[in-house]
């Protein structure tokens, strides 16, 4: 006689998270920016989104995610982009896809403030990564092995922005 086991699946709950507010209600500094946590995996495979808004110009190295694919939203103002060889200028409502292990770097570089929403798919260690860097309340430090802990290769200075 055989035995099936059976598995129990939780079901997905809704998650509703007001404007300006992060889901665990933290407060989180890159300097430049504010991050706030959208939607964090309950698994490394599940989805993560965060908030980044700049009051400055400026944004990350360069570096590329070794398993993650990236996706960005501008809510508001100008961005400049690299994805691989290709260079791009976002405003209002673009939106561009940077596919793993292909290098990018980015910047805000308009006038004013700033916002864009960024998904991981899927997730790895991105939540640990924002949690580690937003405690020096300054840009992610431009240390190899915190990239390469976090599932990532840093590749280069940020963007120069004027």
């Amino acid at each position: 006689m055989s035995h099936q086991t059976t598995r129990i699946v939780e079901p997905v709950r809704s998650l509703m998270v007001p404007a300006g507010q992060d889901s665990f209600e933290e407060q989180r500094s890159l300097g430049i920016s504010t991050v706030t946590f959208k939607r964090t995996p309950s698994y490394l495979s599940d989805a993560m989104i965060i908030e980044n808004t700049f009051h400055a110009k400026g944004g990350p190295p360069r570096h590329r995610h070794l398993h993650q694919d990236e996706w960005f939203y501008i809510v508001d103002g100008e961005f400049s982009f690299e994805i691989g060889t290709e260079r791009y200028t976002l405003t209002r409502g673009d939106s561009l896809f940077a596919p793993r292990r292909v290098s990018h770097v980015w910047a805000h570089t308009g006038e004013g403030r700033g916002k864009v929403l960024i998904a991981f798919f899927p997730a790895g260690q991105m939540e640990a990564f924002f949690r580690i860097v937003t405690d020096r309340n300054a840009m992610p430090p431009e240390d190899p092995k915190l990239w390469y802990d976090h599932g990532m290769e840093l590749l280069g200075p940020p963007l120069r922005v004027r």
